[in-house]
């Protein structure tokens, strides 16, 4: 299932926590504090387990959005990058 996790930790070395968590999941950072990817059910979970223990007692902010294919499909984006130095020349 399409999976979005968002969050907001003040706490730098919490948020980076969080980050590699989100990465060993296999999940792609989207923005500085959200990530996508495929997730089954039980691994939703398991991520917010191991998210819930490394927050501890420090402030946080975390959502995980389970998305359906009819939903990810009707999405609106718009992603322009920066251009390189390459590019530019």
């Amino acid at each position: 299932m399409k999976t979005i996790v968002i969050y907001d930790i003040p706490d730098d070395r919490t948020r980076d926590r969080v980050a590699d968590i989100c990465l060993d999941y296999g999940l792609d950072r989207i923005q500085y504090s959200a990530f996508y990817g495929e997730l089954r059910r039980t691994h939703q979970e398991e991520l917010m387990m191991r998210v819930r223990k490394r927050l501890g007692k420090h402030a946080g902010d975390v959502r995980l959005l389970s998305i359906c294919d009819k939903d990810w499909a009707a999405r609106l984006e718009i992603i322009r990058r920066a251009p390189t130095a390459a590019s530019a020349e």
